[in-house]
């Protein structure tokens, strides 16, 4: 097998470059504010403030909460792509949707069903159990499609010359999906340092919870925008991070041929610990929280529920998710591209600024909005434009991976084939490399749509007068410890998110079952 070309050296097109920076611009917004606001105290007095006691408390329960969460989903999210791909697990094809489903349940949702469960529970250890549960599929996708576009070649010399399973595992796989993991495991970083939810149920003070209770109680909207750059300067070093960490990839094949077709790794004796550890993990992340919003929704039919209320917010929920993954989609692509073809530190850094405003909590982004609504967008501001724009802000990163894996997946042959009989780079880019990506941006589109779906600081600041989601409908009621009013808004909202995240799911599995077509 020819081992991959590089990058197209060629100059990128305009239309691409224009597309990446107004991108980029979308992303860096709530930056400007933030600056501006915190700027406005005074740089020796925004100084002092990071300098106290409390925020550097605050600074180091943030990272501890985000390194703990991340190396657990690591662990499960590379666990479970390894067994669903490659073991011989029974029920392969079930797993690999199954598994993904607990991205479908909102950190807030599985924080009221486990506290429900036990009010006592330590904030510290539920909050990480909640958040690893919800998050560990964010590491599982980017893995299992690693593993299936790997050659098992190396992997079956190993085991022929007497190597365990379990070592080889561990000691050449992890290390060929090693930019994988590295990847799913940024974002489950990035998430965990912003989420709101379950710290805020669980009260376990950290970055996001203190930042809200600054707008939201005092309304201190400074100290809220000096900790916001705080957290900032965190996701950028997690950034950082995950470039060293995921290096250059360099694992590819020198000879001439295709690689050969997996064949699934016999467990043995090992099989019943297999299952009971994709069970486990199911039960956990979403079985369990959604038996209990079942229980409450049981309770709730006794009574007289407002089943137009529940449609309603379903139906805003659904359509301005749609419009978000639409237009997050649209500002991936530039971005995605110009990575994966036109490869420089110029193109990284217009990515990695993408990445760090996915750290900034849902109430900082909408404030930053509401700021810019106020003062420069003022036809829009509470209208729908304006919330849209916040979540293209908060999830264009996720969308960006996966249109850049898409891309880097298509072979670099086909576009110089399509160039070589006249065609311009635009039309390249529209009838060859798009059309070949089309799976891996459906899944970046279905990505961006379940997390839309769940968003819920910024759609309770920006959403129009009036107009409630499924997951601002359930806020309201249990924040006041109604939990049977708000079960049927969580039982739809996790059943409808389910949908395209099965869908994300099968995108995986048929990437890897055309991958194997190709083989034979």
């Amino acid at each position: 097998m020819v081992a991959p070309r590089g990058p197209l050296r060629r100059r990128p097109p305009v239309v691409l470059v224009l597309g990446a920076l107004v991108a980029v611009v979308v992303a860096v917004l709530p930056l400007v504010y933030l600056v501006d606001r915190a700027g406005s105290l005074g740089w020796s007095a925004a100084v002092g403030e990071l300098a106290q006691r409390r925020t550097v408390a605050l600074l180091w329960r943030s990272v501890v909460l985000a390194g703990t969460v991340t190396v657990l989903a690591s662990v499960i999210g590379v666990a479970a792509a390894w067994l669903v791909v490659r073991s011989d697990v029974p029920g392969r094809r079930l797993w690999s949707v199954l598994v993904v489903l607990p991205l479908a349940m909102p950190s807030y949702a599985a924080a009221y069903a486990w506290l429900s469960w036990r009010p006592a529970m330590a904030p510290f250890p539920g909050t990480v159990l909640v958040l690893t549960l919800v998050a560990y599929p964010y590491v599982y996708l980017p893995v299992a499609a690693a593993l299936r576009r790997l050659d098992p070649a190396q992997e079956e010399v190993a085991r022929s010359l007497g190597q365990h399973p379990a070592r080889v595992a561990v000691t050449l796989t992890l290390r060929q999906v090693r930019p994988a993991v590295a990847s799913g495991a940024l974002l489950v970083a990035l998430y965990a340092l912003s989420d709101f939810g379950a710290p805020a149920l669980f009260r376990y003070e950290v970055f996001t919870f203190v930042i809200y209770g600054a707008y939201n109680a005092g309304f201190d909207p400074t100290r809220a925008a000096v900790l916001g750059l705080a957290l900032v300067f965190v996701a950028a070093l997690v950034v950082v991070a995950e470039a060293w960490v995921r290096g250059r990839p360099a694992y590819a094949r020198i000879g001439s041929g295709a690689p050969r077709r997996q064949y699934p790794v016999a467990l043995r004796g090992g099989r019943p610990i297999a299952v009971a550890f994709l069970v486990a993990v199911f039960a956990l992340g979403i079985g369990f929280p959604m038996w209990r919003f079942l229980y409450w929704t049981r309770e709730a039919l006794d009574r007289t529920v407002p089943w137009g209320e529940v449609a309603d917010a379903l139906g805003h929920t659904l359509w301005w998710s749609l419009l978000a993954a639409a237009a997050t989609l649209v500002l991936a692509i530039p971005v995605g591209v110009l990575v994966a073809r036109y490869r420089s530190r110029l193109t990284a850094g217009l990515e990695r600024s993408t990445y760090v405003a996915h750290a900034l909590p849902g109430i900082v982004v909408a404030i930053a909005l509401v700021y810019v609504g106020v003062t420069v967008l003022r036809p829009v501001y509470q209208e729908v434009p304006l919330l849209i724009l916040a979540y293209v802000v908060l999830f264009l990163s996720l969308a960006i991976g996966t249109v850049r894996t898409g891309v880097e997946q298509t072979p670099v042959a086909q576009e110089e084939v399509a160039r070589s009989l006249g065609r311009r780079p635009g039309q390249v880019l529209a009838r060859v490399t798009l059309p070949q990506a089309a799976p891996a941006l459906a899944g970046g589109a279905a990505l961006v749509f379940v997390t839309a779906m769940k968003e819920l600081p910024a759609t309770l600041l920006l959403r129009p007068t009036g107009l409630d989601t499924l997951a601002t409908r359930l806020w309201t009621f249990t924040s006041e410890s109604n939990y049977a009013a708000g079960a049927p808004y969580v039982v739809a909202l996790v059943c409808f998110a389910a949908i395209p995240t099965a869908l994300l799911s099968r995108f995986v599995v048929d990437a890897g079952a055309r991958l194997e077509e190709h083989r034979d």
